[in-house]
């Protein structure tokens, strides 16, 4: 049996911009965190030649092609699987919530299918594989920083070219100032699960025509990723919270199934409460919160987002990557 997980992240910076729609023209650039939520697969040999999947849902099926879990198939196809297996996939937090869970399980289930084939794949080999089967295969609407992230881990710098390559750099942050980002930054479950992908559509749509200067606010939000870049590294930690309220104002008009009222409602509540800036996570819609709070506010943001319903949630940052935590394969 393997046993294979990959974090799932946190967008701090730039957040978008490696959307196909804006990348592929005008290059992106975002700044991302792997945070310790992750997607776990096992991977383990069964004895009957059909192949039982078990997931939110149950699968056993005696061929690939029967398989109804979209990822699952194209991944065991691709890599050449017919049979004889049985994999199990458990998460830490719920699909559709905007920290990239699903390229997370697809980083986490190529690696464990790898390991189960005895081959060892680099970070970079596993994203670009992930990137291939989500966007080229299952023609997702999607960008290329959950793959990355979630393969690499830490905090990190991602430069996405419009010829589709990607280079990562982890930054080199003192100790001090993760610690203070850590204790800054406040999640928050908004209760909400969407479809990334029908608020990416939109998005996607904004970008080409360039409704309502959608490419310029693109522009700007990149802008911000590379201010994210260095205002970490000077380690100027409160001004990041200025950023994120500058943020998301302008990724808020990008598609206005982003938010609704309630949405807006829940950010003015922590805003008035003493964050100083905040976002939806991901592609918007629903999903987690994450407000910039300084220490002496913490409490006071705390109450009023459970008064309002809103479910905390801890996290540290993961510095691993996609990792195989164990390997029992023998045969």
């Amino acid at each position: 049996m393997i046993v294979s997980r990959a974090p799932v992240r946190f967008s701090l910076g730039g957040g978008g911009t490696d959307l196909p729609s804006y990348s592929r023209e005008h290059g992106g650039f975002v700044v991302a965190a792997a945070v310790d939520k992750f997607v776990h697969v096992c991977v383990a040999k069964r004895f009957y030649d059909t192949i039982r999947l078990a997931y939110s849902e149950m699968e056993t099926v005696d061929s690939v092609d029967k398989i109804r879990h979209r990822i699952y198939r194209a991944a065991l196809k691709s890599m050449g699987f017919s049979g004889g297996l049985e994999l199990h996939s458990l998460a830490d937090v719920p699909a559709n919530t905007g920290l990239g869970s699903s390229s997370s399980f697809t980083v986490a289930l190529l690696n464990g299918l790898h390991a189960f084939k005895r081959e060892s794949v680099p970070a970079e080999e596993l994203a670009r594989e992930a990137c291939h089967l989500e966007i080229d295969v299952l023609e997702e609407p999607i960008g290329k920083q959950d793959q990355y992230i979630a393969a690499y881990g830490g905090i990190s710098a991602l430069t996405f070219h419009p010829d589709g390559s990607v280079d990562v750099e982890r930054l080199p942050l003192r100790d001090e100032v993760i610690d203070e980002l850590e204790s800054n930054l406040m999640i928050f479950y908004s209760n909400v699960e969407r479809s990334a992908s029908a608020v990416l559509s939109q998005q996607a749509k904004s970008i080409t025509s360039n409704t309502d200067s959608a490419v310029e606010r693109m522009h700007r939000i990149k802008a911000l990723g590379y201010e994210t870049k260095r205002i970490l590294i000077a380690g100027d930690i409160d001004t990041y919270g200025d950023m994120l309220h500058e943020h998301w104002t302008n990724k808020r008009k990008l598609a206005a199934n982003m938010a609704d009222g309630t949405i807006d409602e829940h950010y003015e509540a922590a805003r008035k409460a003493g964050a100083i800036g905040g976002k939806l996570m991901g592609a918007g819609g629903g999903g987690f919160f994450m407000f910039y709070v300084r220490a002496a506010e913490r409490r006071r943001v705390h109450d009023a987002m459970a008064a309002r319903g809103l479910r905390p949630m801890r996290f540290r940052f993961d510095f691993d990557g996609a990792r195989i935590m164990a390997n029992f394969h023998r045969s």
